[in-house]
């Protein structure tokens, strides 16, 4: 598949994007060896909505890692495109808080990843977009988005609370997916099953007996009660008990204590698939 589409796969969704909203993918995407190792980091924010803020913010973000990086918002409603466009010509006129040579472009397009050239992508993120749509579309969708990734690259699907607080996410590689990932702000975090509010697509309707991401949740909460003792350390010391008890109760936790400071949790995919 290269070029461009002569029709943008998808529909319009509501748009809804905030400054900072997407803070703590940014963040586990900056850290992805994907990224890293990228012979060409050309990265895709798929349905960035109705402000082109956060592919700046995600573009900034990633520049710290790969000064290289150049990343390409696509949105289906051309009013949206012009719209960002708009901003982009602020941002080159130095008038905005990004650098005036961001790396950042703007195109109309939607599941079929179409770039100026044909290039695959080393990165798409497509956030707060399958949460509109039915269950039935994410096989659908993941394969089309796969298909336009580099060899070794990822595609980061999920969704997130309007503040950022609370998201979730699927990495899926070209072959299909391989992990899932909570995130949560850690600071008056209460019950970390709030995150089953904002699951991803292909999850959120799973969270009942007798699905594996219900069984997950279940056991969250249970670990999350279980070190209510390190409260008094302070709510970061308290997660990373709960992790440390999941993984004590047979869960395959991945990654290490820098990424559970930040609120994360990783465990590989066939943990949480649909039954």
């Amino acid at each position: 598949m290269t070029g461009r589409h002569a029709r943008a796969v998808g529909a319009i969704t509501r748009g809804t994007t905030n400054t900072n909203r997407l803070r703590r993918v940014d963040r586990w995407t900056a850290a992805q060896p994907a990224l890293r190792r990228a012979e060409d980091p050309l990265v895709v924010d798929l349905g960035y909505g109705a402000s082109g803020v956060t592919v700046f913010e995600l573009e900034r973000r990633l520049r710290r890692v790969r000064d290289d990086v150049r990343v390409l918002g696509l949105e289906i409603d051309p009013a949206r495109v012009a719209r960002a466009s708009d901003q982009l010509e602020g941002v080159r006129a130095g008038a905005t808080p990004f650098g005036p040579d961001a790396h950042v472009s703007f195109a109309r397009g939607g599941f079929e990843v179409p770039t100026p050239d044909g290039e695959r992508a080393a990165m798409i993120r497509a956030f707060n977009v399958l949460r509109q749509y039915d269950e039935s579309d994410v096989p659908e969708a993941w394969a089309l988005m796969r298909s336009r990734l580099q060899p070794g690259g990822l595609l980061v699907e999920g969704t997130c609370d309007e503040l950022g607080r609370i998201a979730s996410w699927v990495a899926v590689s070209p072959e299909g997916p391989i992990s899932f990932t909570v995130s949560l702000q850690l600071t008056g975090l209460e019950h970390p099953s709030i995150v089953a509010e904002r699951l991803p697509k292909a999850l959120i309707h799973r969270n009942v007996p007798g699905e594996r991401v219900h069984e997950l949740l279940v056991a969250l909460e249970a670990a999350w009660a279980h070190s209510a003792p390190l409260s008094p350390y302070g709510p970061v010391q308290r997660w990373i008990g709960t992790v440390e008890r999941l993984r004590e109760r047979g869960w395959p936790v991945l990654a290490g204590r820098s990424r559970w400071r930040l609120g994360e949790l990783s465990l590989p995919w066939e943990l949480v698939a649909p039954a």
